[in-house]
């Protein structure tokens, strides 16, 4: 007892006052080679994250090749001048490095994560991929057959079948948009080491590519070492490339692809919308998140806690492409799954809650939660160089200026109820939807007709 009386207890300490915070702003530069060059110092991040985006879109793919910019980014560490595929793998290990690439509508991205302390290796690995990469035969031919064996997976798996299907509804079947990112059994498999490198000198050139660099930068010559790796890789000039708008149809109707015998139905609802740079793109983000974006939302508190009809529900906005001129477009939808005898009356509170919306709107509430939800947890979200990295990168992807996410969140705060309702109420119109199911179409097409959500017809699953 005599021990504790004399304890020196201090008192309990207490937080300090929170400081601002912004999304980090980067530093542009341009290669004497044309490479675009953003950097962002973050000091106390030691794994340095870069990306870099070439601008070889699907859609600029030849015809009968979809496909080929996946198997090319997939290439790209398979191999250069320098090194064997084994012999860069095992230089990528040594510098504690991965590398990273993928194909997408508006390009083909590397992302590469390398310790500041071996910066100048990574650098200089990606730089070999990209000025010059093997595009080896033998290796091509195990990246095709690896895509191939990966197709049955994917048209396995209700999520991939529904995107699939609701894909090629949407969109005119002459757009890229309509087909499989990265192409098909019949596509996939006429692509071999020649198409990959015609692909590869028709679109991959310094001067029409954006190198992104954030990371503890203390101590580094970045100029120098980017001058010695990525400034060394040449190409020519590139005339711009004419790019077809979006359009798509969103006729209200449904399509179910029919599963026999499956438990659950998989259900994706969609339309196209504005993209990021649309005015009213802040509030659509506001709207979609309250409508479907946590469990507490909308869709969730009917559906999953209410009804029991599932294990949840979202819904979102994702940018396809993004251009100034109006050209672009960002998928609207609405995801989840139920039972199958649930599915009839799972849709028919799903309209319910789109309708309440429309009437009622959105609550105060509901507002200032999602805008905490959304920009209070932000500086968690970039607490890493590679989130930064990579939503500088989806800037420079969809043409936006440096400023545009530290912007958003400000927008995203002064959004108020009714223009978030009025958004979201836009975003998702009773009438103007699509509705792909992956199911046993002998138990739920009868109930879904009865719902009278539009036309309904079935495809096989394949």
């Amino acid at each position: 007892m005599t021990e504790l009386a004399t304890m020196d207890f201090h008192p309990q300490p207490q937080g300090g006052e929170p400081k601002p915070w912004a999304f980090p702003a980067p530093e542009r530069g341009t290669l004497g080679n044309g490479l675009t060059v953003l950097r962002c110092h973050r000091p106390g991040q030691q794994v340095v994250a870069v990306e870099v985006l070439l601008d070889a879109p699907l859609d600029a793919e030849p015809a009968g090749l979809d496909g080929v910019a996946t198997i090319m980014a997939r290439a790209f560490s398979e191999g250069t001048d320098k090194h064997s595929a084994e012999d860069f793998a095992a230089e990528l290990e040594r510098a504690g490095a991965t590398l990273d690439a993928h194909a997408d509508h508006p390009g083909v991205r590397l992302s590469l994560e390398v310790p500041a302390s071996r910066l100048a290796k990574g650098l200089g690995l990606i730089a070999d991929a990209l000025r010059a990469p093997a595009f080896a035969d033998s290796e091509v031919e195990r990246l095709v057959r690896n895509r191939l064996d990966e197709i049955p997976h994917e048209m396995a798996n209700p999520g991939r079948r529904a995107a699939k299907e609701l894909s090629k509804e949407l969109f005119p079947a002459g757009s890229r948009m309509s087909r499989p990112r990265q192409g098909t059994e019949e596509t996939v498999a006429a692509i071999d080491s020649g198409a990959v490198r015609a692909f590869y000198e028709r679109h991959v050139r310094p001067a029409t590519a954006t190198a992104v660099v954030v990371g503890d930068l203390t101590g580094i010559d970045l100029d120098a070492l980017l001058g010695d790796t990525l400034g060394a890789w040449t190409g020519s000039a590139a005339e711009p490339r004419p790019v077809p708008p979006v359009t798509a149809d969103d006729t209200g109707r449904v399509v179910i692809v029919d599963r026999p015998g499956a438990v659950q139905t998989q259900l994706l609802i969609g339309r196209i919308g504005p993209d990021r740079h649309d005015r009213v793109w802040p509030a659509q983000v506001l709207g979609t998140y309250c409508l479907g974006g946590t469990l507490t939302s909308r869709l969730d508190r009917v559906l999953r806690e209410e009804k029991g009809y599932t294990y949840g529900v979202r819904a979102f906005g994702q940018v396809l492409r993004s251009a100034p001129d109006g050209t672009g477009a960002a998928m609207l939808a609405i995801s989840g799954s139920v039972d199958t005898p649930n599915t009839g009356p799972a849709l028919q509170d799903l309209w319910t809650v789109l309708r309440t919306l429309a009437a009622g709107g959105l609550t105060d509430a509901e507002r200032d939660v999602a805008v905490q939800n959304l920009v209070g947890v932000a500086p968690l979200k970039y607490e890493t160089a590679a989130a930064v990295a990579s939503t500088l990168a989806d800037q420079v992807e969809q043409h936006l200026p440096d400023d545009y996410q530290a912007t958003l969140y400000r927008q995203l705060a002064a959004t108020g109820t009714v223009e978030a309702t009025a958004a979201a109420v836009s975003a998702f119109p009773v009438d103007r939807l699509v509705t792909v199911l992956v199911g046993d179409a002998a138990q739920i097409k009868g109930p879904v007709e009865a719902l009278g959500i539009g036309e309904v017809s079935v495809v096989a699953a394949e």
